[in-house]
């Protein structure tokens, strides 16, 4: 019963491009209200009062164009380890993990998420200060930025099957 509560809604604008996501209290709310269209119910789950029953939404689009500017996804350890699926790029180990710069600062390597990987500390010190290439250290996958669909997606892969057709992944 407990993860029926904890289910989440994906909210939509307008133009069907991910908003954010909220609790179901507040996605059933948005669409009582008529601020939001249901598109997608949570099968075999309903709201029940007394003398009603609604549906359990899962995917909602609101009724108008709400302009939110893009801020990106935030680049921070947490969200690093989620791109990188918390395994070293280098070995694919679980354990220790830390962040790489692939081309070093002091090479003039930025800060960014396309220069940023996970790694482990064995690999990481092992690298030091070269690039994959110098060290003969190849890369399992290649760092990219991330936008939210990539991140909701991961979420709906696990929790929120219905939200998945909704989720265009596609890498910035």
């Amino acid at each position: 019963m407990k993860e029926i509560s904890e289910k989440k809604v994906l909210v939509l604008n307008l133009d069907h491009s991910p908003v954010g996501v909220v609790n179901v209290h507040k996605g059933f709310v948005l669409t009582y209200l008529d601020k939001a269209t249901l598109l997608v119910k949570y099968d075999y789950l309903q709201i029940r009062s007394i003398d009603h029953v609604f549906d359990y939404p899962a995917v909602i689009r609101l009724n108008h164009y709400k302009n939110i500017p893009y801020k990106g996804v935030l680049l921070n350890r947490n969200n690093l380890f989620k791109r990188d699926k918390y395994t070293c790029q280098y070995c694919g180990s679980e354990k220790d993990l830390t962040l790489d710069h692939v081309i070093p600062k002091s090479k003039g390597g930025k800060t960014s998420w396309k220069n940023l990987i996970t790694a482990c500390h064995r690999c990481n010190t092992i690298k030091g200060n070269k690039t994959p290439e110098e060290a003969g250290m190849p890369l399992v996958s290649f760092p990219f930025k991330p936008n939210l669909s990539y991140f909701l997606a991961e979420y709906a892969e696990r929790h929120a099957t219905e939200w998945i057709p909704f989720l265009a992944i596609k890498e910035v």
